[in-house]
């Protein structure tokens, strides 16, 4: 039986990265197309991102990160989110990622990865889409 409510989204900051510019514009698009947002803030460690998902019981988790270390932290979220049991819950990445490593990132387990120049428009569309298919929810408009 799904349910109808808004998509809930925790935003964090992966790893040692200093600017967060980008990770707040995407918060921003995300409360304006109607979803929750909760952003965890600067140089956030995969037991902080997981933890606070818990916590808030959010949809999604969306990790932005620039730093080049997106191959060795974010195993590390999906490592805990199986560990904690959000085995349903949506993970996305954003950041500055070669286009060779997104095969590799979905191989892991996450759902969608975004780059540089993907619209807001197309960046909503893509998380309602997943979360709709993942949890099953139908979506409040």
């Amino acid at each position: 039986m799904s349910q109808e409510r808004r998509i809930k989204v925790l935003v964090a900051k992966l790893g040692l990265d200093g600017h967060d510019r980008g990770a707040k514009v995407i918060a921003r698009a995300l409360k304006d197309a109607g979803m929750e947002v909760v952003y965890t803030g600067l140089r956030q460690t995969p037991e902080q991102i997981v933890k606070a998902a818990l916590q808030e019981d959010v949809d999604v988790i969306g990790v932005s990160i620039l730093s080049g270390a997106h191959l060795e932290l974010v195993p590390l979220v999906v490592q805990q989110m199986k560990e904690k049991g959000l085995n349903d819950v949506v993970l996305v990445v954003g950041g500055v990622i070669p286009p060779q490593d997104i095969p590799k990132l979905k191989e892991m387990g996450v759902d969608e990865v975004f780059l540089p120049g993907s619209s807001l428009k197309e960046i909503t569309e893509r998380i309602t889409k997943a979360v709709s298919t993942k949890r099953g929810l139908k979506i409040a408009s």
